[in-house]
């Protein structure tokens, strides 16, 4: 199973727009990851017009219609494989170990919020990951986003720069 992971949209703003090999991601995966942010529901609505289903979280700036149509946080069954959703993870000290009683049942934690993209693993296996954003990079370097593949009951992510 093959995961998209985007973050941190902001969309629509301008003229501003998914990269065109981040829609081709989208596109490729077995399911969308989303970990708030997108900003409108017609925003949502194109994302969940791509092909793939789309599991999904509200963030701190999306509107009303947004956030009736999404929770907070969840679980998301990624072929077997628990993750959890949340849009602002807190802040940096301690988030791994926060995250992890935050979601015990879970191999991994996925967040937004910060713009930064950030994959930690623990001790024991259990992973965050901020896919980072592929419209809106802030004082990064790129736009970002991630990837994630569900083989043999266990997920392995990879954050990837866009063009």
């Amino acid at each position: 199973m093959r995961l998209a992971v985007i973050s941190d949209t902001h969309l629509p703003r301008g003229a501003r727009r998914l990269p065109d090999d981040c829609v081709a991601r989208l596109r490729a995966a077995t399911l969308i990851l989303h970990a708030g942010d997108l900003v409108s529901a017609a925003f949502l609505d194109e994302l969940e017009g791509l092909g793939p289903p789309v599991a999904a979280v509200h963030g701190n700036v999306d509107e009303a219609a947004v956030r009736r149509r999404l929770p907070e946080t969840r679980i998301v069954d990624a072929g077997g494989v628990r993750v959890g959703m949340v849009h602002d993870a807190g802040p940096g000290a301690g988030r791994l170990e926060r995250l992890r009683r935050a979601f015990p049942e879970c191999a991994a934690v996925v967040f937004g919020h910060s713009h930064i993209p950030l994959h930690e693993t623990g001790q024991d296996g259990f992973q965050i990951l901020n896919p980072g954003s592929p419209t809106d990079r802030r004082r990064q370097p790129r736009h970002t986003m991630a990837e994630g593949e569900v083989r043999d009951g266990a997920v392995t992510f990879t954050i990837l720069p866009l063009a």
